[in-house]
Formats: structure tokens, C-alpha cells, sequence
């Protein structure tokens, strides 16, 4: 379950998000991420960031933790970083893909970070979610338009098994040198997923 939220600083089309996804949510902004929260008339819990990309210190009735450029975290690890202190378990992250290759690739790592943790993070844009799993049995919904698209982020995933879906397999070994789980579909109302060892990178694109 999701109890935290954190805005990125990449580029959102927030009209394609309802605030009330949001309610009840401990929300933390990184940066230009401010500027999302306003945009969804969302008043964050906690502002972070060496606020580059804002161009500003914002001003809000909330906590605003302010860094120097020069720093070893990026804004969203810092907010990530701050939100697992906090003893939140689920959080979902956005504006956090898209635009500049080196963030997005930044972004996934976060998501490493998060599962060594014990913490379950997601990245949402528009037209994806990523997410980073560690062995286990697993379920993804079937979403009209989107595919499912499998990577072992560690050097391999063995024991996959996949059910409900256009490519089914059972108890295979994949590796990061060869994107084999690239594009399948969920042809069920549900996909079940399960592996024993390794991590597994899950990304759920629109297809447009």
C-alpha cells in the first residue's frame, strides 16, 4: 500500500492525474517537483532540494530542507532518503522518467535503493510504471493498451515463472545482457509472476 508520495522535477502532464489519487498521502516534493504538487492544488508535507531547477526557495506552510548544489544525493534521493527515515513502506514516485536519460537511469536506481530497504517504490509517469522486486510471487492487472516488459536488474533472475500472458514461461533464467522479457502482454485479467533469486525490473508501458 502506498503511504508516501514524492514529486520529481522531470516534465508532467499533471491533467492526466486526479488529485484524489493523492489523498491521504504524506507528499514530498524534490525541487521543481513544487511546482507539480501546485499544479494538482496539493499542499506537500516536506520540500526538498538545492531548488536549481525551481529557480527559486519556495515558500509553503510545510518543512523545507535546503542543499547546496554540490551534494552527492540527487533531489529524488534525498526525498527518498527522507521519506524511508520516516518509516514509510510504499511510495510512489513521479516526475521522475522521461526527459534526460542520465535522471531517468538515476530514477531506477533509486528504486534499488529503496528495495535494499525493505521499502516497496514505483515510478509513474503518464505512460509507464517501473517498479524493482526481489524474489516472490507477484500479480499485475491487466491494463488495456499496455505491455509488460521484464529485465533482470541483477546479473541474473532464476526460476521465473509467468502466467496470463501472451509469453508464458516456467522456472526459466533470464540475464542483464539479453532484454529476452521485452513487450509481452497480459491476456488474462491478471498476470502471476514468481522467481527465486535475483532482482527483476517490471516496467508497464502505454503503447502509442
Amino acid at each position: 500500500m502506498t503511504d508516501c508520495v514524492i514529486f520529481a522535477g522531470a516534465e508532467m502532464d499533471t491533467a492526466g492525474f486526479n488529485s484524489d489519487t493523492f489523498k491521504d498521502k504524506y507528499i514530498i516534493c524534490a525541487d521543481r517537483g513544487f511546482e507539480h504538487a501546485n499544479a494538482l492544488g496539493l499542499s506537500p508535507d516536506l520540500i526538498v532540494g538545492d531548488f536549481d531547477s525551481l529557480g527559486y526557495s519556495p515558500k509553503a506552510d510545510c518543512e523545507v530542507m535546503a542543499f547546496k548544489p554540490e551534494k552527492d544525493d540527487t533531489d529524488l534521493m534525498i526525498a527518498l532518503k527522507q521519506a524511508i527515515s520516516r518509516g514509510f513502506k510504499g511510495i510512489d514516485i513521479y516526475a521522475a522518467l522521461g526527459c534526460r536519460l542520465d535522471h531517468t537511469f538515476a530514477s531506477i536506481q533509486s528504486l534499488n535503493y529503496a528495495l535494499e530497504h525493505g521499502v516497496k517504490a514505483r515510478l509513474i509517469s503518464e505512460t509507464d510504471t517501473v517498479e524493482l522486486l526481489s524474489a516472490g510471487k507477484y500479480s499485475f492487472e491487466q491494463m488495456k493498451g499496455y505491455t509488460l516488459s521484464l529485465f533482470s536488474y541483477s546479473s541474473n533472475v532464476r526460476g521465473l515463472c509467468i502466467s496470463g500472458a501472451k509469453y508464458s514461461v516456467n522456472e526459466i533464467t533470464i540475464d542483464n545482457t539479453f532484454p529476452i522479457g521485452v513487450s509481452n502482454e497480459i491476456t488474462e485479467n491478471k498476470a502471476l509472476i514468481s522467481f527465486s533469486s535475483g532482482k527483476l525490473l517490471v516496467i508497464q508501458s502505454l503503447c502509442q
